[in-house]
């Protein structure tokens, strides 16, 4: 009989549904001086995968939210956004296992919009900008009575990138109609975009279930062209995860 000469190789693979919903406090000035407070919907879609004896492991991470708020002088905010993350991080374990820390770094790119109800010249404000940046996981693993759990922490700041931005007084039909590009892409640093990504979640299993619960704060903020801007959330995240081993035949 032949032996057959192919090796099988798991590749883990961990997934996360969050869905979240909670405060924000939007600041755009292109559109107006005013503070914009109101109620943010959020969800979030986590890939991780690791091959076993590696000590490096991938992180995907997908975002989409949408916002209200509102302000006494100037009406009624919507906000709508995109974002797309992917992580490279070394790990580490102690404590048998227990402990867990990943470190490396994260490319991520958003793409949205701002849009004002009560503006007619410059109704809406896009958000489009990339960023590179240091991140991290922390992981303890220990037990709820007879059920395993754990406590994970996320950090993510972006450190440099490019972003797009209008001028000071400058009109989007300036310059998509007639060409006028006045210092619309921006690279950009941790100086004039000082922003990080905090998420910390309690996971529990029972059975073949795990349930997640936890906090994401989140600070984007720039200035650029004589313009400011920030969107801060405080976000309730609950959702569930699921852990994959998928087999592959490496010749």
């Amino acid at each position: 009989m032949a032996q057959s000469d192919t090796i099988p190789s798991k590749r883990e693979t961990v997934s996360t549904y969050l869905f979240g919903v909670g405060y924000t406090d939007m600041l755009d000035t292109y559109l107006s001086p005013e503070k914009f407070k109101g109620v943010e919907v959020r969800f979030l879609h986590q890939t991780t995968r690791q091959r076993p004896g590696s000590r490096w492991s991938r992180q995907m991470t997908t975002q989409s939210y949408v916002s209200e708020g509102s302000s006494r002088g100037d009406g009624t905010t919507l906000g709508l956004q995109a974002n797309y993350g992917y992580a490279w991080h070394y790990n580490w374990e102690w404590m048998g296992g227990r402990l867990r820390l990943q470190a490396g770094g994260m490319v991520d790119g958003t793409i949205g919009v701002l849009y004002n109800l009560q503006n007619q010249n410059n109704p809406a404000q896009m958000r489009l900008f990339a960023n590179i940046g240091p991140s991290a996981v922390g992981t303890y693993r220990f037990h709820i009575g007879r059920w395993p759990a754990s406590v994970r922490y996320e950090f993510y700041a972006p450190l440099a990138g490019v972003m797009f931005s209008p001028n000071y007084g400058q009109s989007y039909y300036e310059i998509f109609t007639r060409g006028n590009y006045d210092h619309n892409v921006i690279p950009t640093t941790f100086i004039v975009t000082p922003s990080v990504r905090n998420l910390l979640t309690l996971q529990v299993s029972k059975g073949r279930n795990t349930y997640s619960i936890g906090y994401m704060g989140e600070i984007q903020q720039s200035e650029v062209n004589h313009l400011k801007q920030h969107i801060y959330s405080h976000l309730l995240m609950i959702g569930f995860v699921r852990h994959f081993k998928i087999v592959d035949i490496v010749p």
